[in-house]
């Protein structure tokens, strides 16, 4: 029996799964009124698409927008983290209750994304917006991110249900990886998996991520491991989604036993919301069927905005008992102790100092990678290393 989907008893994706039907809805859409949406409610209608923002039908209204900001919860008092919105700078010429179709701004030639039935057109004040940005990334500082991608999707809301036509670009540029949260429920059934491990990724896979993965799976006694990588956009300077899942396929065709592990992937932008983006990663890895999440240090944060473990503790602050099913293993910064010869989680030993562990920095790795030197054996997998030296050395010629 898999676990039930975040907010009801059945997944509801709202992708037109037929191809008639929706080939005829596209049609029709083509007679609408049309709007040029921006990235962030692009990634919005692929994740209500898929299913993963199971239960909700459409865009939020301000009213449930501030309500999620300030108590994590709609108007209706669904457990919510982040609002999902679609916000445009100037006002549209359209009215509530128009029917309007909404273009892709990721692929060529702008094609049909969805309908959407608009509820309401509002205006966001600026205290509204600053309200926002600062409960959804604690902070309103413009160097952030994610503030400043939010803080320059405009003013004029647009709420309303959405039929969603297309998943963007991610079905044909990533067929092997991206999946449905309906499509990964399927085979999670099929493998006759009951305890399932979940681990969010936007980059390539080391030694302390994988052995991570493994701790978890071994201390749950879990059936499988679904690795989900993000395949949407990131922040300049982070490595593209297709060399992370070469690496992350190497790595775990290469060390993991087989049919242990699911490597897919989802379409989204990153917020870098860090805890809110936590608990939203919970809601839909509980919607594609996954038992438990794992939630290490600075878990989707970005720079020094967030404590190493804010994510995890906003699950025991902000998290009512019983909103979530899916449940969260808190895991400390994992590396390769020199001591031990294996990776360990660093709070779990005694009598180590940093020179006991194999720790090398972000920009070390990339210079490394750069030079065509591989990093330790004990920070990287030498197949990894290789895909990442690779895709540096062309990078930077």
């Amino acid at each position: 029996m898999l676990i039930k989907p975040h907010g009801s008893n059945a997944l509801n994706s709202l992708f037109v799964e037929d191809v008639n039907d929706r080939n005829q809805a596209i049609e029709d859409a083509s007679k609408l009124p049309c709007l040029n949406i921006n990235s962030a409610a692009a990634a919005n209608l692929v994740m209500l698409g898929a299913g993963y923002f199971n239960p909700l039908t459409g865009f939020m209204n301000l009213l449930d927008a501030m309500s999620v900001c300030k108590s994590l919860h709609t108007t209706d008092g669904l457990f919510w983290p982040v609002p999902i919105i679609n916000v445009i700078n100037q006002k549209p010429s359209f009215s509530p209750g128009s029917r309007i179709a909404l273009l892709d701004p990721n692929v060529d030639g702008h094609q049909i994304m969805a309908t959407m039935d608009v509820s309401s057109v509002e205006e966001i004040s600026d205290e509204q917006l600053r309200i926002m940005s600062g409960e959804i990334f604690g902070t309103n500082d413009s160097d952030h991110p994610g503030v400043a991608t939010f803080n320059a999707l405009g003013k004029y809301l647009i709420a309303g249900e959405v039929q969603v036509l297309s998943l963007s670009y991610f079905q044909a540029d990533f067929p092997d990886t991206f999946r449905t949260a309906g499509q990964i429920r399927s085979e999670i059934s099929q493998r006759g998996w009951q305890t399932v491990v979940a681990f969010q990724t936007r980059n390539p896979m080391h030694r302390a991520h994988e052995e991570l993965c493994r701790m978890a799976m071994e201390r749950l006694s879990a059936d499988g491991l679904v690795v989900h990588m993000l395949l949407g956009k990131l922040k300049s300077g982070d490595i593209p989604a297709s060399v992370r899942d070469e690496c992350i396929r190497v790595m775990v065709d290469s060390y993991f036993p087989e049919n242990s592990v699911m490597v897919t992937g989802y379409g989204f932008d990153m917020l870098y919301a860090g805890p809110r983006e936590a608990i939203l990663h919970a809601i839909f890895r509980q919607n594609m069927g996954a038992t438990h999440l794992i939630v290490g240090r600075d878990h989707a944060g970005v720079g020094d905005y967030y404590g190493a473990f804010e994510a995890q503790e906003i699950f025991l602050q902000r998290v009512p008992e019983g909103a979530l099913d899916i449940e969260i293993f808190s895991a400390d910064h994992t590396a390769f102790s020199k001591k031990l010869g294996r990776v360990v989680m660093m709070n779990e030993v005694v009598e180590h100092t940093a020179d006991d562990f194999v720790l090398l920095s972000g920009t070390r790795v990339r210079e490394m990678l750069s030079n065509g030197v591989a990093p330790p054996k004990e920070f990287s997998r030498p197949e990894v290393a290789k895909v990442l030296m690779d895709f540096y050395q062309i990078e930077d010629a």
